[in-house]
């Protein structure tokens, strides 16, 4: 069960990302329309306003988790994990599109006979409001009772809206703190860059582990004190062979090379030779290892690696084995794992029909595509991005500037997990690929809102930008975060590469959205220009309409 405990913590934890995102951006678009228009009609426009782009960001994320499923992947378990998370894609979509939409709806009513939204019961007047105590005035108020009529917009007034409009937007544009930003991201490609040139695989076995396991010690002694030996490789012959034969005995020598070997047969042999004994054809070879080798206490041991077949009065042999140990450097994982290369060839094609095993040779073969998987899956996911949204976006910009974003998170993930111990194992993969969805899913809105608006300057589209999206980009990357604290608590070292991983996820993203960005897209194209000039040509040319107007009708100022 604690093998499949990181599997399902992932898969609640993106879950929960891309369902609160979905939430939060809707809630968002509900409280940016005006509370004076009918509930029907603030629907529309928190969906046509929020479910373009979520359409979009759920199409992305089918897309990715559907290769991770699809056959090109020969990991099972993320094979499993991407199908589940497919299902769960078009089900959180559906959820959010239709029963998330009609609480809407019904709030909306709500709202709008003046009902509380928690009591159902009709909201008391002002007036009998002032005569209760506070506690029932904070329960029971809607929040309008000291105005006349509802403002147009009073989600400017929620607090984190206010913090962004008031104090973050004016800092982060500031000119004296881009520099420090721009020093800020250089630190941070610098490290991204120097821990992407140090990846290495995921075949350390002890990440497979509960970190209260006794195996662990075993596991750290051993590679503390005697890493410079592989595994003991088990070498076993599953066909009869002509042992007797010397041309035989040379291809098993041949095979063997390099490895220091425990093996009967050369024990036999040097006893043979010690012994001065002749055994060149089958029935001496056979009658005086059962007879006199394996008699002897030294050698019984040797007994269960050697399997006799008896027809009538004659014995063969029809399988033993042998073990092999190889010598290797510090880097030991990474030898024994070309030793398999090289071994495993020649079972197929030398005339000797033999297996090499290990059970640590399992996690090996697991692993030995884990470089490979996520660039492959990351890299289709990207060019995947760029044919939809060349398709959905109006200025080729946006595309460009969401390609730099993601792959700056992408690499930055990959990076500093690696300078954090993080090996490539099968949860960083899930976690890479879920990366650039996640980095997509935060940075489409926010670029493509500066890169389409019609403001004078990139510093008031920015600010535009955060003060439009930035409420719900932090309430779901906050709600994200606090999800992952139970990981903390659960013993398990892939647990804790699954905590690892997706705070840098989620830290990765925030730092982009509110501070690497709205930072360079200030100074970066695409430029503000051509709206400037267009607006100031349509108030010309409305000026020149109006003062027509007036001469042809002079009362009409009168009347003004």
């Amino acid at each position: 069960m604690k093998s499949r405990t990181p599997c399902l913590y992932l898969f609640f934890v993106v879950i929960l990302g891309h369902g609160t995102k979905g939430v939060f951006e809707l809630l968002s678009g509900w409280r940016r329309t005006r509370e004076n228009l009918p509930f029907k009609d603030r629907v529309a426009d928190a969906y046509s306003d929020v479910m373009v782009s979520y359409t979009m960001t759920s199409s992305l994320y089918f897309i990715a988790f559907g290769m991770g499923a699809s056959p090109f992947t020969n990991i099972e378990a993320v094979k499993i994990f991407c199908q589940n998370m497919c299902v769960s894609i078009l089900l959180n979509y559906f959820y959010i599109f239709s029963f998330f939409g009609s609480c809407l709806v019904f709030a909306g009513q709500l709202e709008q006979n003046r009902y509380h939204s928690i009591f159902c019961c009709k909201i008391p007047s002002a007036e009998y409001l002032d005569r209760k105590p506070v506690w029932f005035q904070t329960m029971m108020s809607d929040g309008h009772q000291h105005t006349s009529h509802h403002e147009t917009n009073p989600y400017q007034h929620h607090f984190i809206q206010h913090f962004l409009r008031e104090h973050y937007n004016e800092w982060i544009t500031n000119i004296y703190v881009k520099p420090f930003v721009v020093i800020l991201y250089l630190i941070y490609a610098s490290f991204s860059f120097m821990g992407c040139l140090q990846i290495s695989d995921g075949a350390n076995i002890i990440n497979l582990l509960a970190s209260d396991s006794p195996s662990v010690s075993y596991a750290l002694i051993q590679q503390k004190y005697f890493s410079n030996y592989s595994p003991v490789i088990g070498f076993y012959i599953y066909e009869p062979l002509e042992y007797w034969n010397g041309t035989v005995q040379e291809d098993l020598k041949t095979l063997s090379h390099g490895f220091n070997t425990v093996s009967w047969m050369e024990q036999y042999y040097q006893y043979l030779r010690v012994s001065n004994i002749s055994a060149t054809n089958k029935s001496d070879f056979i009658s005086i290892l059962q007879s006199s080798f394996l008699k002897k206490p030294e050698f019984q041991h040797f007994k269960n690696d050697i399997i006799f077949s008896k027809t009538g009065d004659e014995n063969n042999i029809i399988a033993s084995r042998m073990y092999l140990v190889a010598r290797t450097s510090e880097n030991t994982q990474r030898e024994v794992v070309e030793l398999l290369e090289k071994l495993r060839p020649l079972s197929l094609i030398q005339s000797i029909k033999f297996i090499v095993f290990n059970p640590t040779f399992v996690f090996m073969d697991h692993y030995g595509l884990s470089v490979t998987m996520p660039i492959l899956i990351s890299g289709f996911g990207i060019l995947l991005m760029l044919i939809l949204t060349f398709f959905l976006v109006i200025h080729p910009l946006g595309n460009f500037w969401l390609i730099l974003s993601v792959t700056s998170i992408e690499l930055g993930v990959l990076g500093l997990m690696t300078l954090w111990n993080v090996d490539m194992d099968c949860i960083s993969i899930l976690c890479l690929i879920y990366t650039l969805n996640f980095a997509i899913d935060h940075c489409a809105p926010l670029l493509y809102t500066f890169v389409l608006a019609t403001e004078h300057t990139r510093t008031q589209c920015i600010k535009n930008s955060l003060q439009e999206h930035g409420t719900a980009i932090l309430q779901n990357i906050t709600s994200f975060l606090i999800g992952l604290v139970p990981l903390l608590f659960v013993p398990s070292n892939l647990t804790f590469t699954l905590f690892k991983c997706l705070l840098l996820t989620g830290s990765c993203t925030l730092l982009h959205c509110f501070v690497i960005l709205p930072v360079f897209l200030t100074f970066f194209p695409p430029s503000k220009k051509h709206h400037k000039k267009k607006k100031r040509a349509k108030r010309k040319e409305r000026e020149e309409i109006e003062c027509i107007e007036i001469q042809e009708n002079p009362d009409h100022v009168t009347a003004v």
